[in-house]
């Protein structure tokens, strides 16, 4: 376990799903994603073994940020992608919390994106989890920062002319250190990803495909149908070769001349080609690579499991340490000292 995760203090009494479960009604719409994933969230809580007192969600704007007053912990149903930002401060100076961030695509992609990405760049001890149902839900039904291009929408009634984002793509390319996509009907895998998520030492970004049954029913019905995900859905392992398919009988592989990743039908031929899964390689540049698989239009062969989990100083830890410094540098009384400088002026009447 690392040092930032040590500071949170364990529960005395053992826990359970109901008490994490809040008194508040669950009003999503019937039928959403939500439910699951909430369902899951408190399921998996008590394994924690971090006492409810000392876990906060954090919240912007949406039908996902709705989740802190489900949630029996502290929380914050804060400001329209701003959530990343209050998450640090409070990450930050109160490293004795499990802080937890609960996020839209809209949310976190389009006014929150600036905060999303230096969140991930710096390494704060977060758990983000980014609802991903590829629509704007709680006003209606525009189409998002991850809507493919042609979706047609209120907003858009001819189509989307926008390319959409990968928020994984993303992610990794803002270093995130680690990323994992999950599914909200898998409630198995789902469960994984959030028990490795909150391991890690860090910033943790999971993304979580969630169906919006009422004004986006069906997107993801390319790899939740079992017949189609079976040649849809790549799931990926750490050690183990990326294979998937009727028996396996597909594989990722390097193509020789270009570089780029592909897939093939494995025979004996090519099979010494397909390619391990590495999560903990220190390049991020397969795991951005296996994140690029996915058509956005159709979601044909798309990645899921952790992309990448790599260990790199966490800020919270830094930070401490860099304040510990300058207190021992200077004296504990003259640190509003320090802070104030010798460039300051006083304006008087």
């Amino acid at each position: 376990m690392s040092e930032a995760l040590k500071l949170v203090p364990k529960a005395e009494a053992k826990q359970s799903m109901k008490d994490f479960k809040s008194d508040q009604e669950v009003r999503w719409c019937p039928g959403c994603g939500d439910y699951a994933i909430l369902a899951a969230v408190q399921g998996f809580m008590p394994e924690l073994g971090v006492a409810k007192e000392n876990i906060v969600f954090v919240s912007g704007i949406g039908c996902s940020s709705r989740f802190p007053y489900y949630m029996n912990t502290y929380g914050m149903h804060s400001i329209h992608g701003r959530a990343p930002a209050i998450a640090t401060g409070l990450a930050t100076s109160r490293r004795d919390l499990s802080v937890w961030v609960v996020t839209g695509d809209g949310d976190a992609l389009s006014i929150g994106g600036n905060h999303l990405i230096h969140a991930l760049r710096r390494n704060v001890n977060l758990k983000i989890l980014l609802f991903n149902n590829r629509i704007y839900g709680l006003t209606k039904g525009q189409y998002s920062p991850t809507s493919e291009v042609g979706k047609i929408t209120k907003s858009t009634p001819m189509g989307s002319l926008d390319a959409p984002f990968n928020p994984v793509s993303l992610a990794l390319g803002a270093e995130a250190s680690f990323v994992a996509r999950t599914v909200d009907s898998d409630r198995k895998h789902l469960t994984e990803v959030l028990r490795a998520a909150a391991d890690h030492p860090g910033t943790a970004l999971v993304e979580i495909y969630q169906n919006c049954n009422i004004y986006n029913d069906g997107a993801f019905d390319a790899i939740k149908d079992r017949e189609q995900a079976q040649e849809a859905v790549i799931r990926l392992e750490h050690g183990q070769p990326i294979r998937f398919g009727a028996e396996g009988s597909k594989g990722v592989v390097r193509n020789p001349d270009t570089g780029d990743l592909e897939v093939v039908e494995v025979t004996p031929e090519n099979e010494s080609r397909v390619l391990v899964h590495d999560a903990h390689a220190s390049s991020p540049t397969t795991a951005f690579a296996l994140s690029r698989l996915a058509d956005p239009q159709t979601l044909h062969r798309t990645p899921i499991g952790i992309l990448r989990s790599v260990e790199r100083p966490v800020y919270d830890t830094l930070m401490a340490d860099q304040l510990e410094a300058a207190v021992e540098q200077k004296g504990k009384g003259e640190l509003s000292a320090m802070l104030a400088g010798n460039d300051t002026w006083t304006v008087v009447g």
